[in-house]
């Protein structure tokens, strides 16, 4: 495994390359954007000796692992009141691996899983279909994935560009099935969807391996905290991949699989020619520490540790050893994702990493309430989470007024537009639950309360209660599924809007089709957004759409918001994506981005 490349230069080199390929960032004058898990699976079962990996094909490596040094399930009570409840986030959200990789009973070839469709279910969503990306080659691909500096600014394209990389497609032609896999595992990683990713690796039969996908499932093993995941091929990728990693993860299943003498025998070989306190020694120590009749006992000192890394966070939370909250500054937000969702982390040093993890699209509204529910019942909860935690009962307790104000209290204490947006996404189906009413407090809060979770069979609810040209009015605009807007009405939020707010509203309707062509480009030139403005992601985006490719088009939407600040998200990016999604059949996604995109506006 070799040291990832940091993120100034993923960022030169995503910039290079999307331009090489004909797909730029949406606009040269933007700044350069900057980059920005779920509870664990049953260790799979040791197997007998693999057979031999597969070469690699020349498109088969992703980026480099750090070292130890169809159709979107419609909107609405279909899915029982959330538009996205099941999806929005890692709550339940995919289909458990087997525990026993049934090719250790040499099942005949047709038993097996083929490599020629790869994917995984979330439960109870429909899937993207087969044929997502259409005939967009396989290079191509794999090209955006690899460089898409994630995760992005939008948590309704992030929880799109996961379902379409979670589906089962289609292996392009000329791509290993096991290679193409790992390329999409590689991406939801960056993106922190560490269960996507490591339900998408397990997938693949362990025989049909590559080195590849070898690199991607031990990076998988660090991001969920599960080392054992990796015992299964570690002998093999050991031999394959000249890196202590391996030496040191061999060490580790030894010690797993109750064999102290030859895990100490393993560790002195790979911590050969390094210093006594070599940090990531000896975490690796610490987990073989947990094996049965181990005489190791190490303690960890954080002092002095420049940064973290993914072996140190994988390790650490293995052996249940805390992470210093500063370490979390010297890498990207997907290591919080992470740990948000690992269920190997006290519920009371999760809560922080878990609101910006809701808000990135990463954890759902449901698993979000299951957090702090258990923090409601915990002892020694600090005072702030104390109050939250009660704040968020009292959302859901009283008349509504009180209510009301229980979840203004929430919002009100967020002290960053990210914190903001995640304490919508906190608030969802408690708002959701607030009778529209003419007299009540907060509408225009309660109404993106419960857009950010996708409640819009609630939300449309206020249409004859909110006043016209209202905050609250923008997102119902965009949250209804068809009809056209008056340009008047249009006009009067204008008026009373950020100029940033009215050109996103402008941007979310042209794009849903809300606007006539007239009422679209007299917006558009009101508020100076050039929707009519093409360049070779456009083209690309909009090709995507009109071809009905709609992985194709959640890659691109990737693209086009790669920045974790929405004041780098432009509205003619947003045009383009809505637009774009709409024209392949997710117009539900479409409405909620655009939705997202005026709440999240300054």
């Amino acid at each position: 495994m070799k040291t990832s490349p940091t993120r100034a230069s993923r960022l030169a080199i995503a910039a290079g390359l999307l331009a090489a390929i004909g797909v730029p960032a949406f606009s040269q004058q933007q700044k350069a954007p900057e980059s920005l898990l779920p509870p664990g699976f049953d260790q799979p079962a040791p197997r007998p000796q693999p057979s031999a990996r597969p070469s690699p094909t020349p498109s088969a490596a992703p980026a480099a692992v750090p070292s130890p040094s169809g159709d979107v399930a419609p909107v609405g009570d279909d899915m029982g009141g959330d538009a996205f409840d099941v999806e929005e986030g890692n709550a339940s959200a995919v289909a458990p691996a087997p525990a026993i990789d049934l090719s250790q009973y040499d099942l005949p070839k047709g038993v097996r899983r083929p490599l020629n469709r790869i994917g995984i279910l979330a439960a109870g969503n429909a899937p993207f279909p087969a044929d997502a990306f259409g005939d967009v080659a396989g290079a191509t691909q794999v090209t955006l994935m690899r460089r898409l500096d994630a995760p992005v600014a939008s948590r309704w394209v992030s929880i799109a560009l996961r379902r379409a990389l979670m589906s089962p497609l289609d292996t392009p032609r000329g791509l290993n099935g096991a290679d193409y896999a790992a390329e999409r595992a590689w991406l939801l990683l960056r993106m922190g969807e560490a269960t996507a990713a490591r339900g998408l690796v397990s997938y693949v039969d362990i025989d049909d391996y590559t080195n590849a996908l070898d690199r991607v499932a031990m990076q998988v093993a660090l991001a969920t905290g599960d080392p054992a995941s990796v015992c299964p091929i570690v002998d093999e990728a050991a031999s394959a991949i000249p890196d202590r990693g391996w030496a040191l993860a061999q060490a580790i299943c030894a010690g797993l699989a109750g064999k102290p003498s030859e895990a100490g025998q393993r560790l002195d070989a790979a911590a050969k020619g390094k210093p006594r306190n070599d940090l990531d020694t000896l975490l690796a120590t610490k987990v073989v520490g947990m094996g049965v009749d181990s005489r190791r006992a190490v303690t960890i000192d954080w002092v002095g540790v420049p940064a973290l890394s993914a072996w140190r966070f994988g390790m650490a939370t293995a052996a249940g050893v805390d992470i210093p909250d500063n370490l979390f500054a010297t890498v990207g937000p997907e290591f919080r994702y992470w740990q948000a969702l690992s269920p190997a982390v006290a519920p009371v040093n999760r809560a922080g990493a878990a609101e910006l993890a809701a808000a990135a699209g990463v954890l759902s509204n449901a698993a979000l309430l299951d957090l702090y529910a258990e923090l409601d019942q915990a002892n020694d909860v600090p005072d702030p989470l104390q109050k939250t935690a009660r704040d968020l009962r009292g959302a859901y307790t009283g008349s509504a007024a009180e209510r009301v104000q229980a979840m203004k209290s929430l919002w009100d204490a967020a002290e960053s537009p990210r914190l903001r947006y995640a304490r919508l996404v906190l608030t969802a189906k408690a708002a959701a639950w607030i009778p529209a009413n003419k007299n009540a407090a907060e509408p225009d809060r309660l109404i993106a309360s419960m857009l950010s979770a996708g409640y819009d069979t609630a939300a449309l609810q206020w249409r004859g209660v909110v006043a016209p040209g209202s905050e609250g009015w923008a997102l119902l605009a965009l949250a209804e599924p068809a009809g056209l807007i008056g340009y008047g009405d249009f006009e009067r939020y204008a008026g009373a809007a950020s100029p940033r707010k009215a050109a996103m509203l402008l941007a979310g309707l042209a794009g849903l089709g809300r606007l006539s062509s007239a009422d679209a480009q007299r917006g558009a030139e009101a508020t100076k957004v050039g929707i009519a403005g093409v360049n070779a992601w456009t083209e690309a985006i909009d090709r995507a759409g009109a071809r009905n490719q709609p992985a194709m088009v959640a890659l691109l939407a990737g693209v086009g918001m790669q920045s974790p600040r929405w004041d780098q998200v432009t509205p003619e990016a947003l045009y383009h994506i809505v637009a774009a999604m709409r024209a392949a059949g997710m117009a539900n996604y479409a409405r909620m981005i655009a939705v997202e995109a005026v709440t999240r506006a300054a």
